[in-house]
């Protein structure tokens, strides 16, 4: 039996119509559940959906290729084994371990192909969703108002409340400015009509508001037109920097590791040196108080080089899924010997999202705060899946 022949090209092609058409199924479902979910929380409109499905598409892909992977192998061969394919191959002659060279191939490959979407293309569409979708400030507001006819977050100085949107005027509307100390509102305006306008390069949202009664502490005035200026706040919008080790490229990745690293060298070395000033001479409470800051900043520094760390082990970790899906799927599926979708899916996709993927991001958010080192605690679920593939090829091919 020679290492690659016409059965394996022949397993591999069912694996490959099996593996595309449930990967379109499932990415298609959670794509329009994620897009449909966003919409209706946003209020986006029919060109912001239709901007969201080719930037949400490849983030997806690393959450849906591994189980698509575990799904092509359960059924295929699980079907060989039903249609008693695989007792035809060792009647002749044929180890049955020589089968499933193609289900180590597909792993291989999309594992590979997993992992160089986190390389670039994932935290790239992911920033581009954020700039372009949500970075259209003025429609996202009229679009909030559309859908609930309030603007209210958290993190926005007044609220806004309005009767009905027609096109991009607003009718009956009511502003709110809260006050200083977040108790109520010092100012209330109402007006018969209103209009929004951004303007991104002074990061301000402009109320203009016609026809406008002002109420303020005991006074009360009327005004034809009034202009409010309102700040827009880090984080609204998409505008805030990339910061989180899961938005950053590869490559930023490593540059931001370095960058906290030596900021921690740094630190340490003031602290150092601060220490032996305070040992030399009188301790000032100034110094004190530098010597606790400094501290924290070290802190900092190696929460950042934590966190990039464990993001640097999760991305192949969970690309390695793939492979470690393609071990277990094989001889899973021939031994339970089901031909048909569901019994698959069943058999071998439920225990997974049971034990894998919540064991793999418990482990990873355990080694992002530092209890665990990223190498042994992001790879476990890896390692478990290795394991207990191994296990069944060995059972497998003892039989």
């Amino acid at each position: 039996m020679v290492f690659w022949g016409i059965i394996h090209r022949m397993v591999l092609i069912e694996l490959l119509k099996v593996f595309s058409v449930a990967l379109v199924a499932i990415t298609g479902l959670i794509l329009l559940a994620g897009i449909f979910s966003e919409a209706m929380r946003n209020g986006f409109g029919p060109l912001q959906i239709l901007m969201c499905i080719p930037l949400l598409l490849p983030s997806l892909l690393p959450y849906t290729i591994p189980p698509t992977t575990l799904f092509a192998t359960c059924v295929v061969y699980g079907r060989l084994s039903a249609d008693s394919e695989i007792l035809a191959l060792k009647a002749a002659g044929v180890h049955v371990v020589h089968v499933v060279w193609p289900a180590i191939l597909l792993g291989l490959v999309t594992s590979a192909i997993t992992m160089y979407f986190f390389l670039e293309l994932i935290p790239s569409t992911g920033n581009m969703l954020r700039n372009q979708v949500f970075g259209d400030v003025e429609e996202l507001l009229y679009g909030m108002l559309r859908k609930d006819g309030v603007i209210a977050h958290p993190n926005i100085s007044v609220e806004i409340h309005v009767k009905s949107v027609h096109g991009r005027k607003l009718h009956d509307a009511i502003f709110k400015r809260r006050a200083a100390d977040g108790k109520g509102f010092d100012v209330i305006a109402y007006a018969k009509e209103a209009e929004l306008r951004v303007d991104l390069a002074h990061r301000l949202i402009m109320v203009h508001m016609r026809q406008c009664q002002i109420v303020q502490g005991n006074s009360v005035g009327f005004v034809d037109s009034k202009i409010w200026p309102v700040e827009i706040p880090n984080g609204f919008g998409g505008s805030e920097t990339k910061h989180r080790a899961m938005d950053m490229t590869w490559m930023e990745l490593f540059a931001y590791h370095e960058k906290a690293r030596l900021g921690q060298e740094q630190t340490a070395d003031e602290i150092k040196l601060r220490e032996a000033q305070m040992v030399l001479g009188n301790p000032q409470t100034k110094d004190e108080k530098d010597l606790a800051q400094l501290v924290e900043i070290l802190k900092y520094h190696r929460g950042i080089m934590t966190s990039t760390f464990a993001e640097m082990h999760m991305r192949p970790a969970l690309a390695l899924g793939c492979l470690c899906f393609a071990l277990v799927g094989c001889p899973v599926g021939i031994w339970f010997s089901k031909s048909d979708y569901l019994s698959a899916f069943i058999t071998c996709f439920i225990p997974i999202v049971v034990i894998y993927y919540p064991l793999m991001l418990c482990m990873f958010n355990m080694a992002r705060v530092g209890t665990v080192p990223p190498w042994a605690g992001v790879f476990a679920a890896d390692a478990i899946m290795l394991v207990i593939g191994l296990i069944l090829f060995r059972r497998m091919a003892r039989n």
